[in-house]
């Protein structure tokens, strides 16, 4: 019941995006087209029919681009009719039909009794213009050109406005293309009112900027979660995607991208936009194989990502006017997959997968889109003009918006499971919380099977607890004191060492040991002496705030401290400071010869390291001078340089 709900929410959110992508303009189904280079809009009312689309039979100059001038010398021969939207190629001039490099004039005569400003919705044009209204130039894109050194391709969707004047007008557009295999215009321009024309822009640019937004956001989401939880690549594959549909976005539809930048290559923002198709295919497949690894087999997804990383080389390695020859061999490749997918969708929903219910709506959603943009970039649709196909596929750039209701769902589906499995969490918490209401009771009642139960328990807990000690004595914090233990002494002393022997700089080591704290110990019991290590320990530790500084338990009431970059006298002037900071801690000590409170001795050395030293050497010149601090009365401060390699232990170092 609830997939079903689902199914019905998620159909309707499908639809109404669908609608939305296509609501920027409406269009009377009973618009005139133009007939002979000639569009008759006296009887068109721009407030109530709309704007208007100018299709039809255009004029058509082929190899010839003139200037509005020119056009009114009649002995121009005009080569023939032409309907727009559609491309040259294949356009039959003295018997040859044409490829899709050229360049052409095309001409349109306009007739309206209109008084108010009016505006021209210009699509992309493959791949250069200039339009001419009325004889003045209102838009360009590129630069146009007589050959592929003289010309610039740029795709650049945009709104002219202008005045026209009453009665006839006239559009001139000079088109050239020597960078895709079809030329020519394959989309249709829209006339209307400025309000209309600007409208429709807007709200066109404000949906694909909403399509942008999403898509990144969620891709970055996606990833994120991937580091989280790595075990799983799904997120991955999926957030790849999404940023590469995201940012398709900008650079297809109204092309916003290229509307900040119009100086930006053509040739690399074709390049981009078909890589995002070229690899969004074996993405898609590599993340269904994470989902459903049971129906998309690593084989095909293998094949895939082969087939996907040949066509980007291609993309990468060669020109537009040669990758785009092959599109429409990989049109038919992601035809063949989509059919895959179509097959494995059918096959998990006949099993009824309930945890699949939102990917696999949103799968299809992604393939009804792409399947429309597949055959509205295809070479049947724009270089045969095939009349059923028009009228099936009039729309495209649907791909991002079933890319969105997909992306949408599967955050769903996430959702849903984060859902899931916090009830299942608050089941188990509530089951637990009954069982130790009931413990007492249970007890009473068990049997004598429970208590061989409760034996194993208590031997599978002591075996715990020894797992715990072991860790605790591998971890790197004394659990008592909360400071450093030797384990991390003896890693960090050899980096610290390093660093400075690399730098030049000081490394200075201070030894600490509480004087008669056996004899604390014995007076006032373990528990005193464990509160005694504490409080000496946080003195210590607040006492050196550097955070190059280690404070470290070295073992009983023995602390060291590492002092990277304190030369002696910096050193032992710290040594002063601390010795008297713990004395005036007035932590009592009846039993100490030394001072009725606890004291500590310090042993302080300090040198500037060598290749001929070592952190061993080191420590054997703080270890002597702590040695000779407790040696000449304890509750003072010692300080002998390092011990050389050759210096007896034993001796005084010189």
């Amino acid at each position: 019941m609830f997939t079903r709900k689902l199914f019905i929410l998620s159909l309707v959110f499908f639809t109404l995006t669908l609608c939305c992508s296509g609501c920027s303009a409406v269009f009377s189904p009973d618009q005139p087209k133009a007939e002979k280079g000639i569009l008759d809009l006296t009887q068109w009312q721009f407030e109530e029919n709309g704007v208007i689309k100018l299709d039809g039979q255009w004029e058509f100059y082929w190899n010839q681009l003139l200037e509005p001038h020119q056009l009114k010398d009649a002995g121009i021969p005009m080569t023939g009719y032409i309907d727009v939207p559609g491309t040259w190629n294949h356009y039959n001039v003295d018997h040859k039909e044409l490829s899709g490099y050229g360049f052409a004039t095309y001409r349109l005569h306009f007739i309206t009794e209109a008084d108010e400003r009016l505006g021209l919705k210009i699509p992309r044009v493959f791949t250069s213009y200039k339009l001419y209204m009325n004889g003045e130039l209102i838009a360009s894109a590129g630069t146009v050109g007589s050959s592929r050194e003289t010309m610039t391709p740029q795709y650049l969707p945009q709104v002219a406005l202008f005045e026209p004047q009453p009665g006839e007008n006239e559009i001139i557009i000079h088109v050239s293309n020597y960078y895709h295999r079809s030329g020519g215009l394959l989309e249709a321009l829209i006339l209307g009112n400025e309000k209309q024309i600007t409208g429709i822009r807007e709200k066109s640019i404000a949906y694909e900027l909403f399509l942008f937004g999403s898509l990144i956001i969620i891709g970055i989401y996606h990833i994120a979660l991937f580091f989280f939880i790595k075990k799983d690549k799904a997120p991955l594959y999926f957030g790849l995607f999404c940023l590469l549909i995201g940012i398709r976005t900008l650079l297809v539809g109204e092309r916003f991208f290229i509307y900040l930048f119009p100086d930006f290559s053509w040739e690399a923002a074709h390049k981009f936009q078909t890589l995002a198709f070229y690899l969004g295919v074996p993405l898609i497949i590599m993340f269904f194989n994470s989902v459903f690894p049971e129906d998309f087999h690593a084989k095909i997804t293998k094949i895939t990502n082969w087939v996907g990383a040949g066509f980007a080389c291609l993309v990468l390695l060669a020109p537009a006017r040669i990758f785009t020859i092959f599109n429409p061999a990989f049109q038919l490749f992601a035809f063949i997959v989509i059919i895959y997918m179509i097959v494995n969708f059918i096959r998990i929903i006949r099993r009824k997968e309930k945890n699949g219910a939102l990917i696999i709506i949103g799968g299809i959603a992604l393939i009804i889109a792409s399947l429309n943009d597949i055959a509205f970039l295809s070479i049947w649709l724009h270089d045969q003009s095939a009349p059923l196909l028009r009228n099936i596929v009039k729309t495209g750039n649907l791909s991002s918006v079933g890319q969105l209701i997909f992306v949408l769902l599967n955050s769903l589906e996430l959702a849903r499971k984060f859902a899931h499995a916090l009830v299942e969490r608050e089941k188990m918490t509530a089951q637990l919380q009954e069982i130790n209401l009931n413990l007492d009771k249970l007890v009473h009642k068990r049997t004598k099977a429970l208590e061989e139960s409760r034996e194993q328990i208590e031997h599978q807990k002591a075996e715990l607890e020894k797992v715990n000690k072991a860790l605790q004595v591998l971890s790197l914090k004394d659990p008592l004191t909360d400071l450093w233990n030797r384990r991390h002494y003896d890693r960090t002393i050899q980096l610290e060492w390093n660093r400075s022997l690399r730098h030049k700089y000081p490394l200075a080591l201070m030894m600490i040991d509480i004087d008669n704290f056996k004899a604390y110990n014995d007076c006032y019991g373990h528990k005193a002496g464990d509160e005694c290590l504490v409080k000496v320990a946080q003195t210590t530790k607040e006492f050196f705030r550097r955070a190059s500084d280690l404070v470290v338990r070295y073992g009983g009431e023995e602390f060291v401290v590492i002092m990277p970059g304190l030369g002696k006298d910096e050193a032992v002037n710290m040594a002063l400071l601390l010795r008297k900071a713990i004395e005036e801690l007035n932590i009592p000590h009846k039993h100490s010869p030394v001072s009725p409170w606890v004291t500590v001795s310090i042993g302080v050395t300090s040198t500037v390291p060598d290749n001929n030293g070592s952190p061993q050497q080191l420590f054997l010149a703080v270890d002597k001078a702590l040695y000779e601090a407790k040696a000449a009365g304890k509750n003072q401060v010692k300080y002998l340089p390092m011990i050389d390699e050759g210096t007896d232990q034993g001796e005084q170092p010189r």
